[in-house]
């Protein structure tokens, strides 16, 4: 067997073992060190799996993975997400849909702060969903809300995503951040649109409630300070130089952390789960990241990555037309495969294609990330409905499903218009110093 023909079937082995069950980590670590042994032999390939784990965590880079969400893990202790919803409440409450677009924009000021769409969902479904029950919001449209708004945490930096992005391409972790900051407000506004529409059809899936005088919306601006302060001083101190992305988290993990102090929300006992959790999170990640690396050993010996590049790189199609098949394939593959798994997959196969058809790689980055937020709530995997379906006890799968479609929509609105308009990921990145 020739090696890539090797290499295409060690690809639809580990597709079959991740849909068996298998941890996506084990499932890419198996499989490269079987195909490795296979065409270099058993020697080199223990060698290679004697190397491989621990060259790729131990990486000054990759430090910025467990700050960011030791970072992340402070803030959602501090409250911060309560009062961000509390205050987006007194602001949009009163329209048609309100509380939905306030969980939104929750989710985008909580975004910030943390990097993980998981986190931020289930920590806006607490926050947000028993207020939308309580208001008599129909279930597509709270639980809806709160699982897309949740996607904003790969999309507004400091994101995960962005720095395995940045790690696998060698791209300025500080540009992907701010290459994130304009398509992310975007994103919300799209999001905002959508539920107006929604409730617009018919106010009665998301009922207003009374509006709060203008003066107690204006004193309750109070709240969001330390969240604006944070990202300001972490994203504001990238981009003039101050702090690079690894010193960058350092200072957002301990601003978090004196702000969980001031407010007196932090104990010993919340203080070692965070770090519990930090360590958790972390460890999957790089579990994920180590098989991965194994597994790019296996390709790169079959040659896959290269063949598949030529192959697409030499469709007879205009530019835009190559990319926009490349984007669908990520839109199919992000309904059935967790996103951080395709990420690792797939970007070393079509970086060099985007790259050979002139594209921008912070611009790739973005639209690697976009499309990754419409897998995470697009059917049938969904990772995002499923975190919230644990916290909507009593509601569907498939109601939940439904309500996040008007969702999915935006998110196709935002790659088309970063198509048309590539300086909107852009523009941010070229001022940085």
């Amino acid at each position: 067997m020739s090696p890539l023909a090797s290499g295409t079937l060690g690809i639809g082995a580990m597709l079959l073992l991740v849909f068996a069950g298998t941890p996506v980590g084990v499932a890419m670590g198996v499989v490269g060190f079987v195909g490795f042994a296979a065409i270099a032999g058993l020697d080199p390939a223990l060698a290679m799996l004697g190397l491989a784990p621990y060259s790729s965590v131990a990486s000054y880079t990759l430090t910025v993975i467990p700050l960011f969400i030791l970072m992340g893990q402070f803030a959602a202790m501090s409250g911060l997400s309560r009062e961000l919803y509390e205050t987006a409440n007194r602001w949009l409450g009163h329209r048609p849909g309100g509380l939905a677009m306030a969980t939104v924009v929750a989710c985008g000021g909580f975004a910030a702060v943390c990097g993980s769409s998981l986190a931020t969902s289930a920590t806006m479904a607490v926050v947000a969903l028993p207020e939308m029950e309580r208001n008599g919001y129909d279930p597509r449209l709270s639980t809806g809300s709160i699982a897309a708004g949740g996607t904003l945490g790969i999309l507004i930096p400091p994101s995960v995503m962005f720095l395995i992005y940045g790690f696998l391409t060698e791209q300025s972790i500080g540009k992907l951040f701010l290459a994130g900051v304009v398509p992310g407000v975007i994103l919300v506004g799209l999001y905002l649109v959508a539920i107006a529409i929604v409730a617009g059809r018919n106010p009665a899936l998301g009922p207003a409630v009374a509006r709060v005088p203008l003066r107690e919306r204006v004193v309750a601006l109070r709240r969001v300070w330390p969240v604006l302060g944070l990202f300001v001083l972490v994203m504001g101190g990238m981009y003039v130089g101050v702090f690079t992305a690894t010193e960058a988290a350092a200072v957002g993990a301990a601003g978090a952390f004196l702000l969980a102090l001031a407010r007196r929300s932090m104990t010993w006992r919340m203080l070692g789960q965070a770090l519990v959790e930090t360590v958790h999170s972390s460890s999957v990640i790089f579990g994920i990241l180590i098989g991965a690396i194994i597994l790019g050993y296996f390709l790169a010996i079959t040659q896959v990555p290269s063949a598949a590049a030529s192959a697409i790189g030499t469709l007879p199609l205009p530019a835009w037309a190559v990319m926009a098949l490349i984007i669908l394939g990520y839109v199919i593959m992000g309904g059935f495969m967790d996103e951080l798994a395709m990420v690792l997959l797939t970007v070393p196969i079509f970086f060099p294609v985007a790259q050979t058809l002139g594209f921008d790689p912070i611009w790739f980055g973005v639209i690697i990330v976009v499309v990754c937020e419409a897998g995470m709530i697009a059917p049938p995997v969904a990772i995002n409905v499923f975190v919230v379906s644990g916290f909507a006890k009593g509601i569907p799968m498939r109601t939940i499903y439904r309500g996040v479609l008007p969702f999915l929509w935006a998110d196709l609105v935002l790659l088309a218009l970063l198509m048309l308009f590539p300086d909107l990921a852009l523009i941010l990145p070229r001022s940085m110093r």
